[in-house]
């Protein structure tokens, strides 16, 4: 009786178990500030076409007021000074941080060279998901 109940408790579990790995959420969070110029310029050259790019699908925008608590599913390796600061998270962890906005051509650059050390980059470049 004890091997047939252990057949059908293995049995269970496998049925319960997840067939893929779960992947671990990647986000860029954009802390800002109210007044901040730099932050509208970054609104009016990248925020329209960040979620169209690869970089955008890669990792979706989540913005944060620099001058409210830090949310509880957020962990910095320091809190952000200037605005904008740019960090990538990984499952609410800090993984990279860009601070300031250099301008639209540097900024590509600068936020791609960060993205393209992600697994995620090199997934999407072999399902022929990423540019450049």
């Amino acid at each position: 009786m004890k091997r047939v109940f252990a057949a059908f408790l293995c049995a269970g579990l496998f049925a319960s178990a997840p067939f893929g790995v779960a992947r671990a959420e990647l986000v860029l969070a954009m802390f800002e500030r109210a007044g901040c110029i730099y932050c509208r310029m970054w609104d009016d050259q990248i925020a329209p076409i960040w979620p169209r790019t690869a970089e955008g699908a890669i990792a979706p925008l989540r913005r944060l007021d620099l001058d409210r608590r830090l949310p509880d599913d957020i962990r910095l390796a320091s809190r952000p000074v200037f605005t904008p600061t740019f960090v990538l998270l990984r499952d609410g962890v800090e993984v990279a941080r860009l601070e300031g906005y250099p301008g639209e051509d540097f900024f590509w650059g600068l936020i791609g060279e960060i993205l393209r050390k992600q697994p995620e980059w090199a997934e999407n470049d072999e399902k022929g998901g990423v540019e450049g």
